[in-house]
């Protein structure tokens, strides 16, 4: 066993969720500076990360990320250090930059993946073959045999792999988690989740071609009903239901194929008692209306056999009414973005750097020999291998749409899979 080292960071992906920066110019959501780069930045700061680095697919991007990164971050909060390296370099294009990157690394230092869902599985996999930690943006995969040789691979490879679900680490949810556990078999759980039209410009480049907003949304809370019934209930069956209409129309003229709402429903059998039997409703949407007041609405009912649970995600009790733009709601849980009072970022206690900081933490502990990948597995973590049925229900929903039949869940011997 020896002491922790210092981690080298790759960021794959110069995105919104990176870095805050969308083609369009500095996000409008309120992830306006980003979550990933801007925690990195800071576990650097405190001594947790060494190099760090970031790939997209652009290189002409950079300068003008650089310029956002340096006047909202590097102004802003006290000794934050915002430079990092960057692939492909100059103003070359290259798709499959994020190979030179990881070759770039050595063996024990970690990949972030925040990319569009359908490139989470090449870049995952090649990045755990080089002997790296990694910790990829939900959802995991689209498909269930992907998830399936990404375990077996982070496994043989004694990698850690985790799923950035950072809804676990919200304390209203975890808390949840627990108190459901003493409220008996589960009966009915509904979740809703929507973001506003405007989310359809952010993602324009892979909306409905390369993805759908269930696998986008919905996985959020797909995973922490999964993370409830851990050893409790496994899932049967699902069956999709879709309204569209609204993105293939004008302002958005999305590909023909795009859904605009999309809903499973999902069948959950116990595993101590063969008379249990749970419902499920997942709905996720990319069309709701602009000024709300949140940027994503989202709420969840949980009802078992000795009480309920209800969760409004979306209104934490404190609301700001402006002038020009009315009524919203603000989640400080999530990212606190105003600084300390010593001038430096404070947002170390937010749901989305911990989700961060717990995968690093846990990749320096392997790295020094301290722990074994495997070990958080036993955890309630969201690692690639305790995840693996919030992917089973996402794939078997797009088959349900598509084919417009019910899909089975069955788990044969070690492996999930769809009928």
């Amino acid at each position: 066993m020896s002491e922790l080292k210092k981690l080298n960071v790759l960021m794959c992906g110069t995105g919104e969720y990176t870095t805050g920066w969308t083609g369009a110019g500095a996000s409008k959501s309120d992830k306006k500076i980003g979550v990933v780069a801007l925690t990195c930045f800071d576990l650097r700061r405190l001594g947790k990360l060494d190099r760090l680095s970031m790939v997209g697919v652009n290189g002409g991007k950079f300068p003008a990320i650089r310029k956002h990164l340096q006047e909202n971050i590097g102004n802003v909060y006290k000794d934050l250090d915002v430079s990092f390296d960057a692939y492909p370099e100059g103003d070359s294009v290259n798709a499959e930059a994020y190979k030179e990157a990881i070759d770039k690394l050595s063996p024990g230092d970690a990949v972030i993946i925040f990319t569009p869902d359908s490139t989470h599985y090449p870049i995952a996999l090649y990045a755990i073959e080089h002997g790296l930690h990694v910790l990829v943006t939900k959802p995991a995969v689209q498909l269930l045999q992907h998830h399936s040789e990404l375990v077996a691979a982070a496994q043989k490879k004694g990698v850690v792999c985790f799923v950035e679900h950072h809804k676990r680490f919200d304390p209203v949810y975890s808390d949840a988690r627990a108190r459901a556990a003493t409220l008996g078999e589960f009966n009915f759980f509904s979740a809703w989740m929507s973001q506003p039209k405007s989310q359809l410009e952010t993602f324009r480049a892979w909306a409905g071609k390369d993805s759908d907003i269930s696998y986008y949304l919905s996985s959020h809370h797909i995973d922490i009903h999964c993370w409830f019934m851990q050893g409790r209930a496994v899932p049967t069956r699902v069956t999709a239901s879709a309204a569209t209409g609204i993105a293939t129309s004008e302002p958005f003229n999305c590909v023909p194929q795009t859904e605009d709402t999309i809903t499973l429903l999902v069948d959950w059998q116990s595993l101590s008692s063969s008379k249990h039997k749970g419902t499920a409703v997942y709905t996720a949407s990319w069309t709701a209306p602009l000024k709300s007041g949140v940027h994503t609405s989202q709420h969840f009912y949980y009802m078992a056999e000795k009480g309920e649970i209800n969760v409004d995600q979306a209104h934490r009790g404190y609301d700001i009414v402006n002038d020009e733009t009315g009524k919203a709601w603000y989640n400080p849980f999530y990212m606190k973005y105003s600084p300390s009072e010593s001038g430096h970022f404070d947002g170390q206690r937010g749901y989305g750097y911990v989700s961060i900081e717990k995968f690093i933490d846990a990749a320096r502990s392997v790295n020094a020999g301290q722990t074994t990948a495997a070990e958080y597995d036993k955890h309630g973590l969201p690692t690639i291998a305790n995840t693996i049925l919030t992917t089973a229900i996402l794939h078997a929903g797009r088959i349900s749409l598509d084919e417009k039949r019910s899909v089975g869940i069955k788990q044969n011997g070690n492996d999930w899979v769809l009928e």
